[in-house]
């Protein structure tokens, strides 16, 4: 139970401290590279400081950033309590709250003038805080909420289409400022996009085809490691005319390498086909977010 009771607090510890870190890049990355260069991020971030500009250059009042990001979280975090999970919501509106407190004390420290490089890098940069707040068990707020109830709800990656729509707040944004700016930002947000989906795997999927002489020993291995289920076929490899066994099986992305190390562990001389898995549907295990 002591062992237990430790594990707990180090696990507590490291999600403190990943979300912590995540926030400050947030907060870094929109000074130092996001109003530098004038960007509009997507989501609610990035309407965030569509309201606050179009509020400074048009009615000349200047309002601070994390009262109008705080309450525009609000009902993104009602769908995340009722959905996804109250840690996970927690966890999420630490790290909404201090990167929208950091984004007003912290001083902008410009890297870069470059408008293109500011939009790489930025976007690199934002991905990774938000993968890490993913990888910690939250998200970075606002839209991830959504695209993360979809995903639960339906077993779909749906960040692309996150991008679609944050091109429309990105177009209005051109109409108000110039497109110049609106242009640059939906590299910044493509770039954030694909470091998301490099790093963060949990609804990526990949369907294993295994070639093996031990289909009931490689079943178990695959059971025990991804509690995935598999089908197996019977097959005749043509060349020798010898009989084969296939074991068909669909698998989270992340755990890939682990369960194909393991096959090899097994039957040294199985052969593994991985294919990439677009939607499934039917039953699948997911492991639930607290």
């Amino acid at each position: 139970m002591e062992k237990e009771g430790n594990s707990k607090v180090v696990s507590g510890i490291k999600t403190l401290f990943l979300l912590t870190l995540a926030a400050c890049i947030m907060a870094f990355n929109l000074k130092s590279f996001v109003n530098t260069g004038g960007l509009f991020p997507g989501g609610l971030s990035g309407l965030t400081l569509l309201i606050l500009r179009t509020g400074e250059e048009f009615f000349h009042v200047s309002l601070p950033y994390s009262l109008i990001y705080l309450p525009l979280n609000l009902i993104p975090a009602y769908v995340g309590i009722r959905y996804i999970g109250k840690q996970f919501t927690f966890c999420t509106f630490y790290v909404v709250f201090l990167s929208s407190f950091l984004t007003d004390m912290i001083p902008a420290i410009p890297i870069t003038y470059d408008t293109l490089l500011i939009s790489i890098f930025g976007g690199i940069i934002n991905g990774a805080a938000v993968s890490l707040s993913l990888i910690a068990g939250a998200s970075g707020g606002g839209t991830d909420f959504i695209s993360i109830y979809f995903s639960e709800k339906k077993g779909i990656d749906v960040w692309n289409y996150i991008l679609l729509v944050n091109v429309v707040i990105l177009t209005t944004a051109g109409i108000l400022f110039g497109f110049d700016a609106a242009l640059y930002s939906i590299i910044f947000q493509y770039c954030s996009t694909q470091v998301i989906q490099g790093l963060y795997k949990r609804y990526q999927k990949d369907t294993l085809l295994i070639i093996t002489s031990q289909p009931s020993a490689v079943y178990g291995r695959i059971r025990a490691l991804t509690h995935h289920d598999a089908t197996q076929i019977e097959g005749v490899g043509l060349y020798e005319s010898s009989e084969r066994h296939i074991l068909y099986s669909v698998v989270g992305r992340g755990e890939v390498d682990r369960v194909i190390r393991s096959i090899l562990e097994i039957d040294p001389k199985a052969f593994v086909n991985v294919i990439k898995t677009e939607q499934i549907n039917g039953r699948f295990y997911k492991r639930p977010t607290k």
